[in-house]
């Protein structure tokens, strides 16, 4: 893996095919007051998805109580959480005619429960629907009771970002705690299937990157995917390297030789990108 930081390889450049707002999805989450983590992200899906009319929805406010120096989600004091926004996720989600819908959630360590009986709300309102759903939470502070009232909500996916290796937490994710994380992963695994994702390009080894996909395993993660990072602005945690398409094939593999039930490996592989794959594979 020799593959340095620089110019963004051919492999990462993406066709723009045309005007995102004059989507059909644009307008309907303008209508409805939604947010998606797609644009507060800057995800490089974001055409692909939208055109297909598909979306990740971004619950409890657009502003994030912690400062990890890879995301471009506003930081600062939340807003008062809007008690109607449950139902209008679900009622985008059956305009859409989606069948899997994610959804993830800013920080909101503000709140006692982290936002967990909000987001426990959403699911329900969604699960109405028909609708499958992922749902990619915070770490809640480490705190079991918030959880659980996310767990009862019967999510298909209980997903929850490690997002890069130890070494590298006090720079990335500073308020977060891997070990904490993890802890998360592990009381999940053991009442829902549960997933986590790991960015690729912050500095890490590949030694680190493994020792992670086992940290994983054996806290009974049962979905795993890697992508490469892609700085949102240059004030962001700067790029280290990039990998190549082969070498996500190949750490991929490493991966899946870890036992998962379902592996996405690919430089433009967020953690909810094409999400629906991993239960259509018959997990």
């Amino acid at each position: 893996m020799n593959k340095r930081a620089g110019v963004r390889p051919p492999w990462l450049k993406i066709r723009v095919p045309g005007d995102l707002d004059r989507l059909p999805i644009a307008k309907l989450m303008h209508d409805l007051a939604l947010n998606t983590v797609c644009q507060e992200a800057r995800c490089p899906n974001i055409f692909e998805c939208w055109g297909a009319g598909t979306a990740t929805f971004m619950i409890l406010g657009e502003i994030c109580t912690r400062r990890c120096t890879f995301c471009a989600v506003s930081r600062g004091t939340p807003g008062a959480v809007d008690a109607d926004e449950p139902r209008r996720v679900a009622d985008a989600v059956e305009k859409m005619g989606v069948r899997h819908a994610v959804i993830t959630m800013v920080n909101r360590d503000d709140m006692p429960d982290g936002g967990a009986e909000h987001f426990a709300k959403t699911i329900q309102a969604v699960h109405q629907t028909g609708a499958a759903v992922e749902a990619l939470i915070s770490d809640l502070e480490g705190n079991r009771d918030a959880l659980r009232l996310v767990i009862e909500s019967k999510p298909e996916i209980l997903a929850h970002n490690i997002e890069t290796v130890p070494r590298l937490y006090a720079q990335v994710r500073p308020v977060a705690k891997y070990d904490r994380s993890l802890q998360i992963l592990r009381w999940a695994s053991a009442d829902a299937l549960t997933k986590s994702s790991l960015m690729l390009g912050l500095g890490e080894t590949e030694d680190e990157i493994l020792a992670v996909a086992r940290d994983l395993r054996e806290a009974g993660v049962g979905i795993f995917t890697m992508g490469q990072y892609l700085a949102p602005t240059e004030h962001h945690h700067p790029v280290r390297r990039y990998y190549t398409p082969d070498e996500f094939v190949a750490l991929g593999a490493r991966a899946r030789e870890l036992g998962f039930k379902h592996v996405e490996s690919g430089p433009l592989v967020r953690s909810s990108y094409m999400a629906h794959r991993a239960l259509g594979s018959g997990l």
